[in-house]
């Protein structure tokens, strides 16, 4: 691997746009919208603007379970928001997400329309709103909640840390691979080490633990992410190997990692989801050999 030549930070840090890499188009060091554009709202409750990427898969993955469980009023829109093409930064979406990151939710069910955004905040709000994979309090509650931010603390080391420099950036640099791997291993291992002697994250009940974990460390396991499951070594982690495949099986993770995908074969894609019946059965069935 090349070694990047030696560098001293200026003083006065500024913004290089030819700085490279694969996102280097639509990251920028100021907020706000670029355009004006308004976002489309379809017929339901809810209003779901994302893309399938871990962040956007917990959120549909919820819908989609929570409809499974026979919650009818969770019906939703999902709208494919492109961030290759800077969808994120229209006026529309700024307005329900400040911070322009998918997925961004318009929660319609009540008086007022309600702006839910970050991925974790719209389980807890989906999760509180229909009673559904939290627990209503006490200990239990609390340890979903440790695992939830658990995941909202580790990920980014995962996808802005090793995945950005083992498959984005414009060169290949030994020492950020390496910090990064031996990090996101370390985070294996402890999720190795608590499924160990239990089912789900927290126990023997499946959680919105389970679904905001899955979508970036589940899919690792099952080689989906970067590419990196030979070079992270994913198969030695037995109980997450178990505990993945198990919520693959699930008809509905199945259907929420099909909502708002643009990517990887045409059939796998559901690019909006407006009804149920946007799914087709024969997708469904050849949904687990996709990578």
């Amino acid at each position: 691997m090349s070694e990047p030549s030696n560098y001293t930070p200026p003083k006065v840090w500024t913004w290089d746009k030819e700085s490279g890499g694969q996102f280097a188009n639509i990251n920028r060091p100021v907020a706000g919208p670029t355009h004006d554009k308004e976002l489309p709202v379809g017929k339901h409750p809810f209003q779901l603007y994302s893309l399938a990427t871990p962040n956007g898969v917990k959120v549909t993955v919820m819908f989609e379970e929570l409809l499974a469980a026979g919650h009818a009023d969770a019906e939703y829109d999902a709208w494919l928001i492109n961030i290759g093409d800077g969808e994120q930064f229209g006026s529309g979406f700024v307005d329900i997400n400040p911070n322009s990151k998918i997925p961004a939710l318009l929660d319609r069910s009540g008086a007022e329309p309600v702006r839910v955004f970050e991925s974790a905040s719209i389980l807890f709000h989906l999760a509180e709103k229909f009673g559904a994979f939290l627990p209503a309090g006490g200990a239990a509650r609390t340890e979903v909640m440790n695992w939830v931010f658990w995941q909202m603390g580790s990920a980014p080391y995962l996808g802005g840390g090793f995945g950005h420099f083992y498959a984005y950036a414009p060169e290949k640099w030994e020492y950020p691979i390496n910090r990064f791997a031996m990090e996101v291993k370390r985070q294996m291992d402890v999720l190795d080490r608590e499924l160990a002697n239990r089912s789900y994250i927290v126990g023997e009940d499946y959680t919105i633990a389970d679904i905001a974990i899955w979508p970036w460390y589940g899919q690792l396991a099952l080689g989906r992410l970067y590419s990196a499951g030979e070079f992270l070594n994913v198969e030695s982690y037995e109980h997450v190997q178990r505990w993945a495949k198990a919520i693959d099986a699930r008809p509905a993770v199945s259907r929420g990692r099909m909502v708002n995908r643009s990517s990887g074969e045409p059939k796998f894609q559901l690019r909006e989801r407006h009804d149920a019946s946007d799914f087709d059965t024969r997708t469904q069935d050849k949904l687990e050999a996709a990578e």
